[in-house]
């Protein structure tokens, strides 16, 4: 709102219903202000980087609930109010609030089901910050724009990623419209992010229109590889949308039926040495089963789902481990019950390692095409037993 993978992507990638890690579904009574444990308010009228025109308050005129499961964020022209703007006495409220301080997330699939207002500088948002951005400031904390409209375009919606050298008019904006130029606020529709360690996708009920990866910053930095917290504003006027006219109606009021996290997994063969696959031994479904590299086959021993948001790569519901939680060369690679230790947590880098801490997994045996050899962590080193690659698709995957 501030103008402020390795892999291989099948060709079939899906997505599904998933792993719900937090929502808020604004159950409660009419009139009800947003859950305080979940939400706080940015409040005030200093134009928000954007020269916006509105105040942001607390109140329930502004942000309440409305008794049928939906939170509705209401623009309002105030007469003989005492707000100030940095235009001098403000001619309208909103509401703005945000997640931060309260929960935070990094990488899955973040949505909401919203019906969108309509009217000449009406400029309805659901976006996302970076949570250092008391530390870092705009843009470096990074922005994740997942819906933006402004009134005067009523068939658009605009998802932008925003970061060091390609932010304001600069950001990585996409467009998206329904089909047979049906206006945006009309009705409700499903407005989604899907966010892994390496891309970030936008998406309108279930279509996918774009997906950024880091080559798309052409060399500037991705800052997408941390937590981020999640706002709802609606805004009047600003540079942008410009300012409401004589057709823009008053009250004007943003209605999100929802707001849903997901946990994302990307989903396929681990594929290294040889063109062989990350297996496990036999099948084997108890604990401390070992791992090896063996001929790719595409059997349920060779299907890892990578979890970005903590770490773990998984296969029958047991996740990669380093043995005794070991961390040292030449200790070896099992599956094990997940128990969220260090030792079930890794990383696929762009460079294509799969990361423990400092150690990097590897074959033991660097031959080529060597079948049934075991994996092990030894510290990194570029080799071509230490290099891999997933063939995936990105899913939610049930827990």
């Amino acid at each position: 709102m501030i103008f402020v993978l390795i892999g291989i992507l099948s060709l079939s990638a899906q997505v599904y219903s998933g792993r719900v890690v937090w929502s808020d579904e604004f159950s409660g009574r009419k009139g009800q202000a947003p859950d305080s444990s979940k939400w706080k308010y940015d409040i005030g009228g200093e134009g928000w980087g954007n020269q916006e025109l509105e105040y942001y308050t607390n109140s329930v005129n502004n942000a309440a609930l409305d008794g049928n499961g939906n939170l509705v964020i209401t623009a309002r022209r105030e007469n003989n109010n005492n707000f100030h703007c940095w235009y001098g006495r403000c001619q309208y409220t909103s509401a703005r609030i945000l997640t931060l301080g309260k929960s935070s997330h990094k990488y899955g699939a973040i949505e909401a089901r919203i019906k969108i207002p309509k009217g000449n500088g009406i400029w309805p948002a659901f976006w996302m910050l970076g949570d250092d951005l008391q530390q870092v400031g705009w843009p470096k904390c990074g922005e994740i724009d997942i819906m933006e409209n402004i009134g005067k375009e009523p068939f658009e919606v605009h998802g932008t990623l925003h970061g060091p050298g390609y932010s304001g008019g600069d950001g990585l904006t996409s467009t998206y419209r329904l089909p047979n130029k049906k206006a945006f606020g009309d009705d409700f529709h499903v407005y989604r992010t899907d966010w892994t360690s390496n891309s970030i996708s936008f998406s309108v009920d279930g279509h996918r229109y774009v997906t950024k990866t880091p080559a798309d910053t052409h060399g500037k930095p991705w800052v997408f590889t941390h937590n981020f917290f999640i706002i709802f504003n609606l805004a009047v006027g600003g540079g942008w949308p410009g300012p409401p006219d004589a057709s823009t109606r008053f009250p004007q009021s943003m209605v999100i039926d929802y707001v849903r996290v997901y946990s994302l997994g990307r989903q396929g063969a681990i594929q290294g040495l040889g063109d062989q696959c990350v297996d496990v031994l036999e099948a084997g479904q108890e604990g401390e089963t070992l791992v090896q590299i063996s001929n790719c086959n595409g059997s349920e021993s060779q299907n890892w789902t990578l979890y970005d948001d903590d770490g773990t790569i998984r296969a029958f519901d047991k996740c990669l481990d380093v043995s005794d939680t070991g961390t040292a060369n030449d200790t070896i690679v099992q599956i094990s019950d997940c128990n969220g230790n260090d030792s079930q947590k890794w990383e696929l880098t762009p460079s294509g390692d799969i990361t423990n801490g400092n150690y990097c997994l590897e074959v033991i045996q660097t031959e080529e095409k060597v079948n049934t050899s075991r994996l092990q962590l030894w510290g990194c080193n570029g080799n071509a037993n230490q290099k891999w690659k997933l063939m995936e698709e990105i899913v939610d995957v049930e827990s």
